[in-house]
């Protein structure tokens, strides 16, 4: 796991680069999760970064920005949720291993959930070497109408960092 990986508090000079980020088709498809227009990407991050209990941050590797990562409590289910984004450029190095673990740290909710399509392997393995477990599946249908199945994880108060 790298030592390189640092969490911040977000800055809206990361926001263009979150943007670019969440422009991949590769990304998008393993998310499950359709690109924004980038007013609409800035509106969404305002109303995150306004909203005081969202938690976001901003995942640094090698003194570079890699991603975000943040939770939220989900108005209809009232599921404490957590969620990351990372460049597709840094796939692969144990970066959202290393942030989700220190993000999970530092976020005392418990139980905290997570929501991954099913088909994000890398996503999964992710939350599960952090201490998640499978609580659950469902579906969703995205903004563009697309529906998907999912996984449901839970890193309760007895697991976990």
């Amino acid at each position: 796991m790298p030592t390189s990986v640092t969490l911040r508090a977000v800055d809206s000079a990361d926001l263009p680069v979150f943007f670019e980020h969440q422009l991949d088709p590769e990304a998008t498809r393993l998310a499950a999760f359709p690109s924004r227009e980038r007013d609409a990407f800035m509106a969404h991050w305002a109303k995150i970064l306004a909203d005081p209990a969202c938690v976001a941050r901003t995942i640094v590797h090698d003194g570079r920005i890699a991603g975000n990562i943040g939770a939220w409590t989900d108005a209809d289910t009232r599921e404490r949720l957590v969620g990351y984004w990372i460049g597709r450029a840094q796939w692969g190095r144990g970066i959202a291993t290393a942030a989700l673990s220190q993000f999970c740290h530092d976020e005392r909710a418990r139980p905290l959930t997570a929501r991954v399509a099913k088909h994000n392997t890398p996503s999964l393995r992710v939350l599960q070497k952090c201490g998640f477990v499978l609580s659950g599946e469902d579906r969703f249908t995205d903004r563009e109408g697309q529906s998907h199945e999912e996984f449901i994880l839970t890193l309760d108060s007895r697991a976990g960092p």
